[in-house]
């Protein structure tokens, strides 16, 4: 199975412009709100960033790959090279290679607040933190939600677009762990290897429940002792979201899902476009794509269900 190489190199930008802003909500912060003191000064991109790094599901079980370019190339080895035994002294034919490529336009997620003047004023980390991290969670949320489901532009496409994703169909209620051996195997066999497990609370809820026999009270689940006892399926992690469909089962390669972050990542003050209620907005922005080298190294497990 052809193997991809990924790496990034530069393209200045051509005909491409910025895509439009995903996320905009707009909530309103005073002295007096709950729990709020005083907001940052005008910087502090990596108060978005990093959150987004711990709190999105995409950062946890891709690869993160960072970018300064408009677009991201990831190189895919279309044709090995021909290579077989040959006598001693005997000319070694040369074979070509053959190469495609994956063009990521990384999207942009932004989120927004309003806060007093008062409060912009008055500078404090602690304050500061609290306000990146807000915008953090709806980025990462938004984030999320594009790697789990269809969404229309200008969301990047996310699992649920791969027209070569592996299928495996599941039943309307899980008696085994057949259906995600089946996965182990359809990933291994495309060339990946399933690192994390996705589904939703009720899917995961179902296969805890499974019993290892009949009138047993031993779960067929193990528990990864050093990530707070995680529950783990077959020895990869099992990672809930609200966003993944109702009766679906991802199964996941690390190597084989690129998360791409455009550098630049900006926490931006502006303290005109509310002059005359005198208020200041704050504004998140983040760049973020995917890109899937072998499709098929990632599988969606189907209840019958649906």
């Amino acid at each position: 199975m052809p193997r991809c190489r990924a790496a990034a190199t530069t393209d200045a930008p051509h005909h491409h412009s910025d895509t439009p802003e995903d996320t905009k909500e707009t909530m309103s912060i005073y002295t007096n709100t709950p729990g709020a003191q005083s907001i940052l000064p005008d910087e502090y991109g990596e108060l978005v960033e990093k959150p987004v790094r711990e709190l999105s599901l995409a950062m946890q079980i891709g690869t993160t790959v960072e970018t300064g370019s408009t677009h991201y190339r990831v190189p895919l080895l279309t044709s090995d090279v021909t290579v077989g035994a040959v006598a001693e002294g005997a000319e070694i034919t040369p074979s070509d290679v053959k190469f495609d490529e994956i063009i990521v336009t990384p999207a942009k997620f932004a989120g927004l607040t309003v806060i007093s003047r008062e409060m912009a004023e008055d500078s404090s980390p602690s304050a500061g933190d609290q306000i990146g991290r807000s915008i953090a969670r709806q980025i990462a949320n938004s984030v999320d939600k594009a790697l789990l489901n269809v969404l229309a532009a200008p969301n990047p496409s996310g699992l649920a677009s791969l027209a070569g994703i592996s299928k495996v169909a599941a039943p309307v209620t899980y008696k085994d762990l057949d259906p995600l051996e089946e996965a182990l195997s359809l990933s291994e066999a495309a060339g990946g290897n399933i690192t994390a497990w996705v589904m939703d609370a009720a899917t995961a809820l179902e296969i805890a429940k499974l019993k290892d026999q009949a009138n047993s009270n031993r779960g067929l689940l193990n528990s990864d002792m050093t990530a707070e006892g995680r529950r783990q399926i077959l020895g990869r992690p099992v990672f809930v979201s609200p966003y993944s469909p109702a009766d679906v089962v991802y199964g996941v390669s690390r190597s084989e899902l690129l998360t791409i972050i455009r550098n630049g990542t900006k926490l931006d003050v502006d303290k005109s476009v509310y002059f005359t209620s005198d208020r200041v907005a704050v504004k998140g922005t983040m760049r973020i794509g995917f890109a899937f080298p072998i499709e098929a190294a990632h599988v969606r497990i189907q209840n019958a269900a649906n």
